[in-house]
């Protein structure tokens, strides 16, 4: 298990409700909607470990709980709200609890002082809409506004241009390349672009996030 102040906050498995999308605690329910969600053009998902089989989407759920019971991630569906539709998956992982000395205990309250947000996909005709913006939204309001988090940081595939230009555009700051930074989908070790949003900077993404949403 996590440290106590991480798993408190997952006991309660937080639903979290937008305009267009609700993110909804995965689970082993949402196979079939996972699987239907994932589009045959597999150039969409090339940089994105995404479940092919019911045999791995299960496996995809089973580890992200597993994660979660760890007390190191927090994952979600994607669900559109209109008609209730599994359109992608997303979720909080690499959640750090820092040691913080009694004497300086200058986080306290925070159920968290830093998390990753990642392993994120949508179906196709999910692209280039509301749809990542808002689950974005959704997850930042949580992570620092809910769990007082100090960062939260996003990593991709280096080569990957269009999630590189989508970090970016949500208010992401590039930090740089890390390189040999993780396994990549095809399976060479992966330079790693990161990104990410502090707390100080917080008000003001949160600012341009709202206002893209309310201009459609």
């Amino acid at each position: 298990m996590g440290p106590p102040g991480i798993v408190d906050a997952m006991t309660v498995d937080p639903v979290l409700e937008g305009k267009y999308v609700r993110l909804e605690p995965l689970g082993l329910h949402h196979t079939d909607g996972l699987l239907a969600a994932l589009s045959d053009d597999p150039s969409l998902y090339q940089w994105t470990p995404v479940p092919r089989s019911q045999a791995e989407a299960v496996t995809y759920i089973n580890t992200a709980l597993a994660w979660k019971e760890a007390g190191t991630a927090v994952p979600f569906a994607i669900v559109r709200r209109e008609d209730a539709t599994v359109i992608g998956s997303t979720r909080f992982w690499n959640i750090e609890r820092w040691a913080w000395p009694a004497e300086h205990r200058a986080h306290a309250g925070g159920f968290a002082d830093a998390c990753e947000i990642g392993y994120t996909w949508l179906t196709q005709t999910a692209i280039r809409t509301g749809a990542n913006t808002e689950s974005k939204l959704l997850m930042l309001e949580h992570a620092f506004e809910q769990w007082k988090v100090l960062r939260v940081c996003f990593h991709t595939d280096s080569r990957n241009q269009r999630s590189r230009a989508a970090l970016e555009r949500i208010g992401g700051k590039f930090e740089g390349i890390l390189r040999a930074h993780r396994m990549a989908v095809d399976y060479i070790p992966r330079d790693s672009a990161r990104y990410s949003i502090i707390a100080a900077e917080w008000p003001e993404v949160k600012k341009k996030l709202t206002e893209r949403m309310d201009r459609g």
